[in-house]
């Protein structure tokens, strides 16, 4: 039986639309990729509708590369890609409850990442499994499921993971004030997969939520992609 813990959050801001409707965010990692026997990944676009709210993703990359430990077990993989949530008809922040109807804040794939009381909360981040296909994960999950750390000031995390093992990284979330189109994006950040002795395969993942007791949760996952 899957167990879904609750995600440790990285670094919390607003995101402000301007008048045009959009303001861009980003992380960019610190973190030099090594140049020896990296393989780049273009990963397809994507887009999800529902209850006046619309997440795209486009740009998103990954390249991956062997750890110079060189020992099979550890590897190395920096993601980009650029998110766009368009949200004309949000109610205002008002007086909502952190996490909603009972339930929603535990959806698979999200891994109880939930609204906490702002009119909407946007999450991105990556599902990552050793010895697991991640592709399942939004039908059911078997395995055992943790979060990882929050990313340090240079834009990268350390995931360590066992066989059998599924991890959620949040790269970041935002909390949203009121109606309008938002941009969000993160070049190069930095994850360094470890203890891994087989193969690993990783899928991002894009959530918003809205605060209110009629409250909206939808969920954009991009192509599941080897990280060796």
């Amino acid at each position: 039986m899957s167990t879904i813990e609750s995600p440790v959050r990285a670094r919390r801001g607003a995101l402000t639309a301007i008048a045009a409707g959009a303001i861009a965010a980003g992380i960019t990692a610190g973190v030099a990729a090594p140049a020896h026997a990296d393989t780049f990944v273009p990963l397809p676009n994507g887009s999800v509708s529902g209850h006046d709210l619309t997440l795209t993703r486009t740009n998103e990359t990954a390249q991956v590369s062997p750890s110079l430990a060189a020992n099979g077990a550890g590897r190395n993989v920096w993601v980009s890609a650029n998110i766009t949530l368009a949200a004309p008809k949000l109610q205002s922040t008002g007086s909502f409850p952190a996490n909603g109807p009972a339930g929603e804040a535990t959806m698979p794939g999200t891994n109880g990442t939930s609204n906490d009381g702002s009119a909407a909360t946007l999450s991105a981040g990556y599902i990552i499994g050793c010895q697991v296909n991640v592709g399942s994960l939004t039908a059911g999950i078997t395995g055992s499921i943790t979060s990882a750390g929050v990313p340090g000031a240079s834009g990268s995390l350390s995931v360590p993971l066992t066989p059998g093992q599924v991890t959620f990284v949040q790269i970041d979330s935002y909390d949203i004030a009121k109606a309008g189109t938002y941009y969000f994006n993160y070049q190069r950040f930095a994850m360094q997969i470890q203890n891994c002795a087989g193969y690993a395969q990783a899928r991002s993942f894009v959530t918003v939520e809205t605060g209110g007791n009629n409250h909206n949760k939808i969920n954009l996952y991009g192509k599941p992609f080897s990280i060796g």
